[in-house]
């Protein structure tokens, strides 16, 4: 409801307005080219390859809104560009230079930026040669070099035009621009998954109550999601009075805001690529002695391996909780960034003590991130054992839905307050 009112109001501003659709037109574009197939594809064996359990592939077509299953010029999605992401933040730990490019402010950013920019392209050209000559080297109907040069550029420049077109939507549409395009793909498979339901309610499958049942459940989780994705814990800060020249500096009181949440869906996507990996490498060995162990131990479908699925699911999405939110804050470099500004936390000492505090109030907020992720991440499982639904990913769905439709609300709120705010002069 909040989010209506928003938009509603934003909407009457020329300038939002203008803004919002944009990023309607870019998306529109999006889903325009999500339909576009990649030619000499045989789209009868693709239906075949996606009809049953198709493993980490599902979580690729989850982020391409159908786009990988289809095989369109958008398969590889803005996967390869997340990917990216994920090892330049990850080197920013392991190699100096990286590190000191995340300290050197905007212009450290920009060239973090064009370094992700190269390795997504990098990345997708390798992801569309292994998918041409390997994954769907059985769909295509023309092997020559030619066409296999033509696919494999077509997937490439899809997934870099998708770049592209999220960095005009951070430019000049609201919202982020990559969070959109994942959040449009998401959006676009509702329609599918309402359709299915239906389906299911004629041939009998599933009754009207337990559908109702099913949407109440989806309510109250997200409600619980709303919640955890705007849970913050703030640490006073407060900055001691300074003289420099004529001027006093300081003496306000602050606060570090830590959210419960800091990881965001990161850790459900590395549990899941972990876990689907298996199951995506059955795919190779049909009618085989390991594909028979994987799919009765650690397949969602299996007994009993539905229970170590959801197990080992939950233990490694606690334990990327961890390990991502250690990346994304780091207690030492707060301190530090504190003790130079003459800024402290009251009654704790500037130094190791102030670091000490951090850790502990983050590792006990990465308990409650990580417990809430790994129960989201379980959804889907328990879902599919417990009713006759099956919604591949339902969870994370949900979790990226609500986490780009609260940030798209902030930023319209944020852009509203900028062109209401008065002045102190007037």
């Amino acid at each position: 409801m909040e989010f209506v009112k928003t938009f509603s109001k934003a909407w009457k501003i020329p300038e939002l307005r203008q803004k919002i659709i944009f990023t309607l037109l870019m998306l529109l574009v999006y889903r325009i080219g999500s339909n576009i197939p990649v030619p000499n594809i045989d789209r009868d064996y693709l239906a075949q390859m996606f009809s049953g359990e198709t493993g980490l592939l599902d979580l690729f077509d989850l982020f391409s809104g159908g786009a990988f299953s289809n095989f369109t010029i958008f398969a590889l999605s803005i996967t390869p560009y997340i990917t990216a992401s994920i090892i330049i933040q990850l080197l920013t730990i392991a190699f100096p230079y990286f590190e000191r490019l995340a300290r050197e402010g905007a212009e450290g950013r920009k060239k973090m930026a064009a370094i992700t920019r190269y390795m997504t392209v990098v990345l997708a050209l390798i992801q569309a040669v292994g998918l041409t000559i390997g994954l769907f080297r059985n769909a295509v109907t023309d092997h020559s070099a030619f066409s296999t040069i033509t696919i494999i550029i077509v997937l490439t420049a899809g997934t870099a035009f998708l770049m592209w077109l999220g960095e005009q939507i951070n430019e000049y549409g609201i919202g982020n621009g990559i969070s959109m395009i994942i959040f449009g793909g998401i959006v676009a498979r509702l329609p599918s998954a309402v359709r299915s339901v239906i389906a299911q309610i004629r041939d009998g499958a599933v009754s009207v109550v337990a559908v109702i049942v099913l949407l109440i459940a989806a309510v109250f989780v997200t409600m619980i999601i709303i919640e955890m994705q705007q849970g913050v814990r703030k640490i006073p800060v407060q900055y001691a009075k300074r003289v420099v020249g004529r001027k006093m500096y300081g003496g306000q009181s602050t606060h570090i805001p830590m959210k419960v949440n800091q990881a965001g869906v990161i850790p459900i996507i590395f549990s899941i690529s972990l876990l689907q990996f298996p199951l995506t490498i059955t795919y190779f060995f049909p009618n085989t002695g390991f594909t028979d162990f994987i799919t009765k131990y650690l397949s969602p479908s299996g007994n009993p391996g539905v229970w170590v699925y959801a197990i080992l699911n939950i233990l490694l999405t606690v334990f990327f909780t961890y390990f991502y939110t250690a990346i994304m804050f780091n207690p030492a470099d707060v301190a530090d960034q504190m003790r130079q500004n003459g800024g402290f936390i009251p009654g704790i000492r500037p130094g190791v003590a102030t670091v000490e505090y951090l850790s502990k109030i983050m590792s006990r907020l990465c308990l409650a991130g990580g417990v809430f992720l790994a129960a989201v991440a379980t959804l889907p499982t328990v879902i599919s054992v417990f009713t006759p639904f099956n919604f591949a990913f339902g969870g994370t769905s949900l979790l990226i839905m609500v986490g780009v439709a609260l940030d798209i609300v902030q930023q319209l709120e944020n852009q509203m307050l900028m062109r209401n705010y008065q002045g102190f002069l007037k």
